[in-house]
């Protein structure tokens, strides 16, 4: 899969309410040194039915990424796909606000989505050296669902854990969603316009079980996070 070599360009700022989230899993304890870091892969849907809401959900996405990066033992990939077959993965980043910046130089272009790309690619990076969670963003399902619980099959025998995090209400590709969600053990959830603040939450929390497995999850769930506890209730 190619790599992409994209300058960087600071992201906007999230809301208030994220940020505030965001300050409460800063303040979860750092990996300890010595500790094989995590890897996490977070895949973007960049085709054109994301307009909408694109600038949006990339300042909270690169928000987010900002504040993971002071987890520690953490490091993050990027992939995204979008016009004709394009799809491309950036290569494994230590420092959050850098991926951050990276992110947001994507926009989107016309085409269909390539879901078995992104879970091929996850498959194939975790059999080089193991991948902890795979966070999946984007609003449509448009490739053969039994191929796709094929492939979300393999990377829960793995131990890759799929959050996916639907953005619209469509209902096949929420119900395959779910379905790659369970299979991996991982978590599904949805999110729209009119709720901003919870993608940024649910990102957030999928990054802390990245970087500092469920506990990281559980203690963000022990202080109130309705997100947190929603993840938690569904994961194996």
């Amino acid at each position: 899969m190619a790599s992409s070599d994209q300058k960087p360009v600071v992201p906007g700022a999230a809301s208030g309410t994220v940020d505030a989230f965001l300050d409460q899993v800063n303040r979860l304890p750092g990996a300890h040194a010595g500790a094989e870091r995590g890897r996490l892969i977070f895949a973007l849907d960049a085709t054109m039915s994301r307009q909408p809401t694109w600038d949006l959900a990339q300042s909270l996405q690169g928000r987010m990424f900002q504040t993971a990066s002071n987890l520690g033992g953490l490091d993050v990939q990027l992939l995204y796909f979008r016009g004709f077959a394009e799809c491309r993965a950036s290569r494994f980043i230590a420092n959050g606000v850098g991926l951050a910046e990276l992110m947001a130089k994507i926009s989107v272009a016309g085409g269909n989505t390539q879901i078995a790309k992104v879970l091929r690619h996850v498959r194939e990076e975790t059999n080089r050296k193991r991948v902890a969670a795979l966070i999946y963003v984007g609003d449509a399902m448009e490739e053969n669902a039994d191929e796709l619980c094929q492939l979300a099959g393999e990377l829960g025998l793995l131990g890759v854990k799929a959050f996916m995090f639907h953005e619209g209400n469509e209902p096949t590709s929420a119900a395959t969603f779910r379905e790659i969600a369970r299979l991996t053990g991982g978590a599904y959830a949805h999110f729209d316009a009119s709720a901003p603040h919870r993608l940024g939450e649910m990102l957030a929390a999928a990054a802390a079980y990245a970087a500092g497995g469920r506990k990281a999850l559980e203690q963000i769930a022990s202080q109130g996070s309705q997100s947190a506890q929603a993840l938690l209730r569904q994961m194996k």
